[in-house]
C-alpha cells in the first residue's frame, strides 16, 4: 500500500482491485453520481480502479482510495489526472466521496491536499476541476480549495460543463 499524502484526518493512497467493495459504494450511488453521464456498475468501477492503476505507472498520478486516519476504511477517491476539457488534455484535481461521508469536509481536506502535492510534485502552471454545471457541490469544493470560475461550455456528456481552475 503506497500512501501518496496525509491530511490531518486522512491517507491518499495508489488503490487496487482490493476497494473495489468500497468504491463501488461510492460510483454506484445514483444520488451521488446524478451529475455525471452514469451510475457505474460493476465492470464500470472495475474498469475505473484499473484505468487508476495504470495511470499511476504512466503519469505518476491519477485519482487515490481516500481512507480515515482513524480506521483506514476508504470513503472515496480524490486526485490529479488528465483530462479533455474542452478539446485541450489539462491536470485537473477530482473527488468523489460516499454518501454517509458527505458534508464533514472530507472532499475539501483531500483536494487541498492534493492540490499542494500536485505543485510540489508536477510543473503545471494551472489545476482545473470540471463537473456538470449543476454540480453545485463540486463548485463549491473547488472554490473551497482556492479555484476560481473560468468557464463554461456546452458539451455532449453534461450539456453544460463548469470549469474552475487555480493558477500557480
Amino acid at each position: 500500500m503506497k500512501i501518496i499524502l496525509e491530511t490531518d484526518r486522512l491517507f491518499l493512497r495508489e488503490m487496487s482491485m482490493d476497494d473495489f467493495d468500497a468504491l463501488y459504494k461510492v460510483l454506484a450511488d445514483a444520488e451521488i453520481m446524478q451529475h455525471y453521464p452514469y451510475t457505474f456498475d460493476e465492470k464500470r468501477v472495475r474498469d475505473w480502479i484499473e484505468r487508476n492503476m495504470n495511470r499511476y505507472v504512466k503519469d505518476g498520478f491519477g485519482l487515490w482510495a481516500v481512507c480515515l486516519k482513524d480506521t483506514g476504511e476508504m470513503i472515496g477517491d480524490c486526485g490529479l489526472t488528465l483530462q479533455n476539457i474542452e478539446g485541450e488534455m489539462l491536470p485537473e484535481i477530482g473527488y468523489h466521496i460516499r454518501r454517509d461521508k458527505q458534508h464533514n469536509g472530507y472532499a475539501k481536506e483531500a483536494a487541498k491536499g492534493v492540490l499542494e502535492w500536485a505543485k510540489e510534485n508536477t510543473d503545471y502552471p494551472a489545476f482545473y476541476s470540471y463537473c456538470k454545471y449543476t454540480n453545485l457541490p463540486s463548485i463549491k469544493t473547488a472554490e473551497a480549495i482556492g479555484m476560481k470560475f473560468d468557464r463554461e461550455y456546452p458539451d455532449e456528456a453534461n450539456g453544460i460543463t463548469h470549469v474552475s481552475v487555480i493558477k500557480i
